[in-house]
C-alpha cells in the first residue's frame, strides 16, 4: 500500500516508516527534519513541511492509500490536535479516506488515565494542555464522519526506541495496571490497522 507517516522522526513514527518499508509497503514520510527519517529506500519518499500548513500537507497525502498520525505533542502541545485536523483536511481535498490515528491519553480508557495520573503528578499544571490536546485530538477524529479511521490508543508508556518498561510510579502491586509494550510493537499495530478493519471507526488500545 501507499502509505503517508506523519510524525515520521518521532520515536514511533521512525518505526512505523521502518517496519512499512520491511513490509513492501510504500512509504511518504512527512517532516520538518527530513535528515532524521532515515536511511534512503526505493519505496521511500520524503516531504518536508509543517503539519499545521494543509497545502504541504496535501502535497505528501495525494495519490495515498492511506494515512498514518504519530504525532508528537511538541510545540507547547499544539502539533498533535490542531495538526491531526490539519491532516483530516488534506484527506478531504485530496479524497484519501483512511485514517490510523495515535493517541495516548484517551478519556475513558482506564489504564491511558492512570498513566497520566501519574504524569500529573510529577509534571504538574504542565501536563494540563497536552491531556487537553490529545482530548482534542480523539474528538477531531470521531467527528469525521465522511474517513474510514481508526483510533489507537496505546496502553502503557515506554522507554527506549525499541524495548518498553512498566511506566515508573507504580508499585509492584499494582503493575498488572500496566502492560509491557514497546513502541516496535505500537508502530507494528499502526501498521496492521491499515489493512484490517476490525477495529472501523473505534478507538482500540493495543492490548486488546
Amino acid at each position: 500500500m501507499r502509505i503517508a507517516v506523519f510524525g515520521a522522526t518521532g520515536t514511533v513514527g521512525r518505526l512505523v516508516v521502518q517496519q512499512g518499508l520491511e513490509r513492501d509497503h510504500e512509504i511518504t514520510a512527512f517532516t520538518r527534519n527530513p535528515a532524521g527519517v532515515g536511511a534512503a529506500h526505493p519505496s521511500l519518499t520524503v516531504v518536508t513541511g509543517d503539519v499545521l500548513d494543509v497545502e504541504s500537507v496535501q502535497r505528501a497525502i495525494a495519490g495515498q492509500d492511506a494515512v498514518i498520525v504519530a504525532l508528537g505533542n511538541g510545540r507547547k502541545g499544539v502539533v498533535r490536535a490542531e495538526g491531526t485536523r490539519t491532516v483530516m483536511e488534506a484527506m478531504r481535498r485530496t479524497g484519501v479516506k483512511r485514517l490510523v490515528c495515535q493517541t495516548t491519553l484517551g478519556a475513558g480508557d482506564s489504564r491511558a488515565n492512570l498513566n497520566f495520573l501519574w504524569k500529573y503528578v510529577m509534571f504538574g499544571l504542565l501536563l494540563r494542555p497536552a491531556y487537553a490536546d490529545h482530548q482534542r485530538q480523539e474528538m477531531y477524529v470521531r467527528e469525521a464522519t465522511d474517513l474510514r479511521w481508526t483510533l489507537v490508543r496505546p496502553s502503557a508508556f515506554t522507554d527506549g526506541p525499541a524495548t518498553g518498561t512498566f511506566q515508573r510510579g507504580f508499585g509492584a502491586e499494582m503493575s498488572g495496571l500496566a502492560l509491557k509494550i514497546s513502541r516496535a510493537d505500537i508502530a507494528g499495530f499502526l501498521l496492521d490497522q491499515v489493512t484490517d478493519e476490525t477495529y472501523l471507526n473505534r478507538a482500540v488500545g493495543i492490548s486488546d
